[in-house]
């Protein structure tokens, strides 16, 4: 089977998973996942990593690997796998579960009374666990004008502000290109995503800057970085072309990106989201925090 960032998002929600130990045969006790791994990480990035991105490592085994690495917390983890993420230390950075899927969002009012139901449910969840970020997803164009889209997301989304506010959850769209993996998606620009924000005018709704989506959709990562970043409330990483590491096979310099995300004051997370092209995953994963531990 294929995984895809779809597929377990998919699998997820439907409560399944593949599971195998692949990838931790070099990972062992006195195996350091990382030859730097003994060295201190410097503090001004809170790192975190994408959970589908390691599907086929059990996930206590990917908690043991994150908290040895230097990670606070794993992205896109739902309630039924929080009390595995507490055992071991590390925050369920990005919470996820609420959302339909990817393609059917806020953008359109059929869908508002399940995300309404769902959100409803899912915020107090994530306030009690002591977490802070539930992601949420325009959904698909499907002939809607940019005007519509954000019309529509605000009467969605502003139905769940005082909730999202009463338990100081921040629901945080994620921005996703259009010109390759999300056909369609309206989310696809930093600036329709901050007009959104701007709409709604709450504390309570930011946007997840995935860099790799981004460079794909607009470039002028860095630009954008600082102009937007007051509604920006969390990162993504990936290499560009192909969603690999984010080392120098790739097009982007994350070392710089990175600093320029510091320099905003930020204090939320950076979570790597690449999908792995080496053999030992956690090893590459490793590698990955340290290029953007500036």
């Amino acid at each position: 089977m294929k995984w895809n960032r779809r597929t377990a998002i998919k699998n997820l929600l439907g409560g399944t998973a593949v599971l195998s130990t692949g990838g931790l045969l070099s990972f062992g006790k006195n195996n350091s996942p990382h030859e730097n791994a003994h060295v201190p990480l410097k503090g001004n990035i809170n790192h975190s990593a994408c959970r589908w991105c390691y599907n086929d490592i059990p996930l206590e085994d990917f908690c043991k690997a994150a908290k040895d690495i230097g990670l606070k917390g794993i992205d896109l983890v739902g309630p039924k796998d929080w009390d595995m993420l507490k055992k071991y230390g590390l925050e369920s950075t990005m919470c996820n579960g609420a959302e339909i899927n990817l393609v059917d969002g806020f953008n359109e009012k059929k869908n508002h009374a399940i995300l309404l139901k769902q959100y409803s449910e899912m915020i107090p969840l994530v306030a009690k666990a002591g977490y802070t970020n539930l992601i949420c997803f325009s959904g698909n164009k499907r002939n809607l004008s940019d005007e519509e889209g954000w019309q529509n997301c605000v009467t969605g989304l502003k139905a769940l502000m005082p909730l999202a506010e009463k338990h100081k959850v921040v629901l945080v769209m994620e921005l996703l290109n259009s010109k390759l993996n999300h056909k369609d998606y309206q989310c696809d620009r930093t600036w329709w995503g901050a007009e959104l924000c701007q709409k709604l005018g709450s504390e309570n709704f930011k946007l997840l800057y995935d860099i790799y989506h981004m460079q794909i959709d607009e470039g002028d990562v860095i630009t954008n970085i600082h102009q937007y970043h007051q509604y920006i409330a969390h990162y993504h990483t990936g290499g560009v072309p192909g969603r690999h590491e984010i080392d120098e096979s790739q097009e982007l310099y994350y070392p710089a990106i990175m600093k320029a995300i510091v320099a905003t004051g930020f204090k939320g997370y950076v979570a790597q989201e690449f999908i792995p092209a080496e053999k030992n995953k956690l090893d590459s994963l490793a590698k990955c925090v340290r290029i953007c531990d500036v």
